[in-house]
């Protein structure tokens, strides 16, 4: 295993080189190796000189340089571009941290509990320096209010020491240049429901006379930062195919509509195919005796089976819906198989259509939800990657020759249609609004009441056909 280890520098040329010794001492877990990523911040006290010597010798050590001095979180996300190890650490080069520390911050990823570790200062750690009380303060109240917004229980939102799987941290956008780079990836953390776990650390602050460069004015910042992140749900790297429709886990009320339509065609067992990062399956799988959350991505893989780690009746499952062998892993025929926003990503939905059909019990139920209206296909829909949108009689054509029965079809957000039209089509633009969304989630109680007296055709199209009994 390789462990990437995350220096961000900027004039530290008194503390540099001892701190970067230290990193390349201090110990590690058996058969793991180490990696520096030391990005210098464009440094202007001779620290450049050092580092450049100290690569120069040590090919453990990757320096890379800012041509501009653009902030810690700026560093740290030049460091994340170039890491290749397994796991991923963020050091201060400022000697405040303790790297003898490592094997207790990794022994939870390692053990296979946890996404992300945070060092506390505030646990009981081995030692900690006692510092201005003012500067604590702020530092937990900080925390205090990360903690309201991001419904998580920390010690110590601002602790330096924070330890990641590589994977997802590279899948997590960092937009904060500075010290926000704190509370913006712990906001980032608690909503994409990583487990994340606290060991406590030692601490050797410095003073503002020894070289500390955070003060009060970032503490406010901070605060911005906190509640810029609860408001934006900026959770993926983007491109990243349907990631993006992760904005819908800010429509809760949007994904209550969907679910009272197709909850009265579930039975008892249930496959969903494509099932993302289980925003509806967290909705659909009560009272389900086996409910069989499936999915082809490696990050929604990793999402469902941190979000159904205790739910028995959950099964969470790889499966690649353009590949009719991975349906031949179920040993069972389910009452209700689900594909909700899946056939429009698709080369050939019509194979997908037949594998669904071929895991369906007799009597039992296909329900799809796909969009609708091929003129409305625009920027909008290439930037989620969509391949098409669908007319019902191609849907209802697709399905028949399958065997299968329609039994409904179901108009959705058809003032959805109308935005869709003049924010893609008309306006061009290629992103969803975040605002829009949630101003159009606020309002579902009025749109849902009012949907079938609008004269045109939805968004959405949500279709549920039944699959012929066997003859008696």
């Amino acid at each position: 295993m390789l462990l990437s280890i995350l220096i961000p520098v900027y004039n530290e040329r008194t503390v540099v080189e001892r701190s970067l010794l230290q990193v390349l001492a201090a110990p590690l877990p058996e058969n793991m190796e180490r990696e520096l990523i030391v990005v210098d911040d464009c440094s202007t006290d001779g620290t450049s000189d050092i580092l450049r010597r100290l690569a120069a010798r040590e090919p453990r050590i990757r320096l890379f340089r800012h041509d501009v001095n653009r902030g810690k979180g700026a560093a740290v996300r030049t460091a994340i571009e170039h890491a290749r190890g397994d796991f991923a650490i963020v050091q201060d080069a400022d000697l405040e941290y303790d790297p003898n520390e490592y094997p207790k911050l990794l022994k939870p990823m390692l053990e296979g509990y946890a996404d992300a570790v945070f060092g506390s200062r505030y646990l009981a750690g081995e030692q900690t320096r006692v510092l201005p009380f003012w500067h604590s303060l702020i530092n937990q109240c900080l925390t205090l209010l990360s903690n309201i917004f991001s419904n998580i229980k920390l010690t110590d939102m601002e602790t330096c020491y924070k330890v990641f799987r590589t994977d997802l941290l590279k899948s997590i956008p960092i937009r904060s240049n500075r010290f926000g780079f704190e509370p913006e990836i712990t906001m980032k953390c608690a909503k994409r429901k990583l487990r994340i776990y606290e060991v406590p650390i030692s601490y050797h602050g410095r003073t503002y006379e020894e070289g500390k460069k955070i003060g009060w004015k970032d503490g406010l910042k901070a605060l911005g930062v906190i509640l810029y992140f609860w408001l934006v749900d900026d959770l993926y790297v983007e491109p990243y195919g349907r990631a993006f429709l992760n904005n819908l886990s800010g429509t809760p009320q949007y994904l209550s509509w969907i679910t009272r339509l197709v909850r009265p065609h579930l039975g008892d067992t249930v496959l969903e195919i494509g099932a993302g990062i289980g925003n509806l399956a967290a909705r659909l799988m009560a009272r389900r005796r086996h409910y069989v959350a499936a999915e082809n991505d490696a990050l929604y893989l990793h999402a469902l089976n941190n979000r159904f780690l205790r739910t028995p009746n959950v099964q969470v499952t790889k499966l690649d819906p353009a590949n009719p062998a991975d349906f031949a892993q179920f040993d069972q025929e389910f009452d209700t198989v689900l594909c909700m926003n899946v056939l429009e990503y698709q080369e050939a939905p019509e194979r997908m259509v037949s594998c669904a059909v071929q895991v369906l019990k007799p009597g039992g139920n296909l329900v799809i939800l796909a969009p609708q209206g091929q003129t409305l296909f625009c920027h909008l829909d290439r930037t989620l990657r969509h391949k098409r949108r669908f007319s019902r009689h191609e849907i209802q054509k697709m399905l028949e020759a399958q065997g299968l029965t329609i039994e409904s079809m179901q108009d959705l957000a058809k003032v959805g249609a109308l935005a869709w039209l003049i924010f893609g089509r008309l306006l061009g633009q290629k992103r969803i609004s975040k605002l829009w969304l949630k101003l159009f989630d606020k309002t579902v109680w009025l749109w849902r009441r009012v949907d079938w007296l609008i004269p045109w055709r939805g968004l959405t199209l949500v279709v549920v056909a039944s699959k012929k009994r066997l003859p008696a």
